[in-house]
């Protein structure tokens, strides 16, 4: 619902939805659901994803926890943000 003109694929052997480019990558484990909204969208969201394990471009929200869908929904609007952007500048630069 965050990103209704997004298309769902599969990148990285991962569900995807893509907008211009990959938004959010995301994929089930035994103890977590792991997240990857790029590592710009772990940064922008840095101080509210602290409370989680993760990486560069990525988060491990704990299976046995509630899943945090208000940050979640923000995260993939900052990144069809981002990639809409993107594909301004790139089509700007075409011209």
């Amino acid at each position: 619902a965050a990103a209704p003109e997004a298309e769902e694929k599969i990148s990285y052997q991962m569900p995807t939805f893509f907008l211009k480019g990959n938004l959010v990558h995301f994929a089930a484990y035994k103890k977590h659901i792991g997240f990857y909204p790029a590592p710009s969208g772990i940064l922008a969201f840095q101080k509210e994803l602290s409370i989680y394990e993760g990486a560069k471009g990525s988060v491990k929200f704990p299976i046995d926890q509630p899943l945090p869908f208000d940050l979640i929904r923000r995260i993939v609007q900052f990144r069809v943000a981002e990639n809409l952007a993107q594909a301004k500048v790139k089509s700007s630069r075409k011209k």
